[in-house]
């Protein structure tokens, strides 16, 4: 099994004209500072991070799940703005059965709508269908959440169903997870159609 994970044993950089994924670490948590106490980002999110303390926390959290090879977090660098943006991640990794998940995704405000987002998506689900060779790549996110809802449709992903009672928030709200996948053979497609712009 180990040998299966030799990828996420590396560091994974992942870059175009617009966007650049780096391995999260714990030195990042001051570039991440300047991003992650926005009220906003939290507002739908399983998560709260208000304070350093808990910025910390989330980031040790990270790397604990990456230590045991279930998740691979990144920061977010928006090139155009020449700054950090925030944090994305693979999750809920099975390379057995040839899945992951997308998520763990927060960017501040002022980078939302302006392709940044498409531009990591686009990253993410070429290395995993094209490097890591993944039959399902899956997409989450909170019933209330109407604006990750549309911005996940937009990249071409399946809506499977809501799963009731999902998970619990930080506030102690009972959420509903609504999930989204695309599958190996539907990437050239989307690719295609979608992120043609990334394309070289």
């Amino acid at each position: 099994m180990k040998e299966d994970f030799i990828l996420f044993n590396k560091d994974i950089i992942l870059e175009n004209e617009r966007a650049k994924l780096t391995p999260l670490t714990l030195e990042d948590f001051h570039q991440l500072e300047s991003v992650a106490y926005e009220p906003q980002l939290w507002k739908l999110g399983m998560s709260n991070i208000e304070t350093p303390e808990e910025l910390k926390a989330y980031i040790n959290k990270a790397m604990q799940e990456k230590a045991q090879n279930i998740s691979y977090p990144f920061m977010v660098y928006d090139k155009k703005m020449n700054v950090v943006a925030g944090s994305t991640r693979y999750g809920n990794i099975s390379l057995s059965d040839k899945r992951l998940e997308i998520g763990w995704t927060w960017i501040h405000p002022r980078h939302q709508g302006t392709g940044l987002n498409k531009a990591c998506k686009f990253l993410l689900l070429q290395y995993a269908f094209e490097e890591l060779q993944m039959n399902r790549v899956e997409l989450k996110t909170d019933v209330l959440n109407l604006q990750s809802r549309s911005a996940i449709k937009k990249i071409g992903a399946t809506e499977e169903g809501v799963f009731r009672k999902h998970g619990i928030t930080y506030s102690g709200r009972v959420r509903d997870s609504i999930f989204f996948s695309i599958l190996h053979d539907e990437w050239p497609g989307i690719k295609e159609k979608i992120f043609h712009e990334f394309i070289k």
